[in-house]
């Protein structure tokens, strides 16, 4: 019998989502929202951190699945955003796609993001606070040293993995999970947020950004790309919208 594969749909409010079996519609920030979105898997099940969706973005989703999920492969997408395909193509990727990508590498990620005239550190500076990058390296210092010298190289690159998007067999997400949730952590019991806007005070879904080719280049694991594109409306075949569910 072929392992589980579930990919999940970080979403907050009602939309089309692929009618594929793979596929899990999320309402990230569960607990925050009165009342639930019909259809939507909540993120405020069991052991969560939906309450911090304002902060985590779709991380609570991934949060809710490492503590709740049982499936052998888990990925996350977003709402709008999909691993596509083939590119330019408009049709998210089905399972099969997932299933032929995974034979060949344990993690699937998106084709890298490029800043050519920037590097990951300044562009981060430059959209965001430099602050956010300055503790989480510290916190890296201190907790996680053999990761400090991929976190500088990776600062110092022009392109990187993007949107917190990737599907990893179940003992690499739940290795990257336990990895990546005490250091957001940590960040988060250093920085003060009250100066911040709405945007910026998303920041530990911006830090977690940066930090997953950190994870993936000082472990040496195999991964393979794929594109992914923007899908904004009923472009895709085989659409049913999670509010009818």
């Amino acid at each position: 019998m072929p392992k589980r594969i579930k990919i999940l749909i970080a979403c907050h409010r009602p939309c089309p989502v692929p009618d594929e079996p793979c596929y899990l519609p999320v309402e990230v920030g569960a607990a925050l929202h009165t009342p639930p979105i019909p259809g939507f898997t909540p993120d405020n099940t069991g052991d969560n951190i939906s309450e911090k969706n304002k902060n985590y973005c779709e991380l609570t989703a991934l949060y809710w699945a490492w503590k709740n999920l049982d499936a052998a492969y888990i990925g996350l997408v977003h709402y709008r955003r999909y691993f596509s395909k083939r590119p330019f193509s408009k049709q998210p990727a089905q399972e099969a796609d997932f299933r032929s990508a995974l034979e060949k590498a344990p993690i699937l990620l998106p084709v890298k993001r490029h800043y050519w005239i920037e590097t990951n550190y300044s562009q981060y500076i430059h959209a965001h606070h430099e602050q956010d990058l300055r503790v989480t390296r510290a916190v890296l210092a201190e907790r996680f040293p053999d990761f400090l010298p991929a976190y500088d190289r990776q600062m110092q690159k022009r392109s990187g993995h993007r949107f917190n998007m990737f599907v990893m067999r179940r003992e690499y997400f739940n290795s990257y999970c336990a990895w990546l949730f005490p250091i957001l952590s940590a960040v988060e019991a250093r920085l003060d947020l009250s100066g911040y806007d709405a945007y910026n005070a998303r920041v530990f879904g911006f830090v977690a950004e940066r930090l997953l080719d950190v994870w993936i280049e000082t472990n040496g694991y195999r991964y393979r790309e794929r594109a992914c594109e923007m899908i904004r409306g009923l472009y895709a075949v085989n659409i049913r919208y999670c509010s009818c569910l």
